[in-house]
């Protein structure tokens, strides 16, 4: 995306976050994310994903998540947009 239109894109993403405001209860917290570092044994070292944001909820099942997300408005506002949705999974043995 070209640096003269990033900026009024961006603030369009910021205000359809909103959507998650109305999800009450179920959006536990979120926000943001910056530049990537990968942690291995040969040390550290910068690298990119596709991810630009997270937020976690709560929802009965994966399904049910996943459901929360359907037509956001993310989806037309950025191209190629997408949301993953991925379980927390309780710590074996705890």
């Amino acid at each position: 995306m070209e640096l003269s239109s990033r900026s009024g894109t961006a603030g369009k993403g910021t205000a359809g976050n909103g959507r998650l405001e109305g999800m009450g209860r179920k959006a536990a917290m979120g926000g943001p994310l910056g530049k990537t570092k990968k942690i291995t044994q040969r040390g550290i070292e910068d690298i990119s994903n596709d991810m630009g944001a997270f937020t976690v909820v709560r929802a009965e099942s994966n399904e049910a998540a996943a459901k929360l997300f359907e037509n956001h408005p993310h989806f037309t506002i950025f191209p190629g947009e997408a949301v993953e949705v991925m379980p927390v999974l309780p710590i074996p043995g705890a």
